[in-house]
């Protein structure tokens, strides 16, 4: 389970990267580059397949972006989560978000541990619009049903 102050430390960053950016611009990734750019962050779409999103550049990987990063929120499968970890720990990108509205999510228990084991501050699978203040009711709606449930961030 998360810290909440793991997710705050993350979510007050100014400089963030999506990794597994959608090429559907209805997709749940794009709409966090959308909310993340709305709310005065520099955020970075990596996806290989895409040379741009949103008419912003799209960048292959992570040592594509050529300035730093404080951030990396992951919305791949679970393998590929493993693989982008281990970038941000030789990049040294101190914190790394793997997204998880439902199901497993981007959330691997290797990538987790790679995260602990290189310093790596890790949100090991939440749903951002969750912790955002101004978001949508249903985004509270599943901040609140993780309370009564006990698994709400403490």
């Amino acid at each position: 389970m998360s810290s909440m102050a793991v997710i705050q430390g993350f979510l007050s960053q100014k400089r963030i990267a999506i990794v597994g950016v959608s090429q559907d611009p209805k997709e749940l990734s794009r709409a966090l580059l959308r909310t993340f750019r709305g709310r005065g962050c520099e955020v970075y779409a990596v996806n290989p397949a895409m040379q741009s999103v949103d008419d912003a550049r799209c960048y292959a990987n992570l040592r594509d972006i050529e300035q730093p990063v404080d951030g990396v929120l992951v919305m791949t499968s679970p393998a590929v989560t493993e693989q982008v970890v281990q970038e941000c720990a030789e990049l040294h990108i101190p914190r790394v978000w793997m997204y998880r509205a439902g199901g497993q999510g981007s959330v691997s228990p290797q990538a987790v541990e790679y995260c602990q084991e290189h310093g790596i501050a890790v949100v090991p699978g939440e749903c951002p619009y969750m912790f955002l203040s101004g978001e949508p009711w249903f985004h509270r709606l599943h901040g609140f049903i993780k309370k009564i449930t006990g698994s709400y961030p403490a």
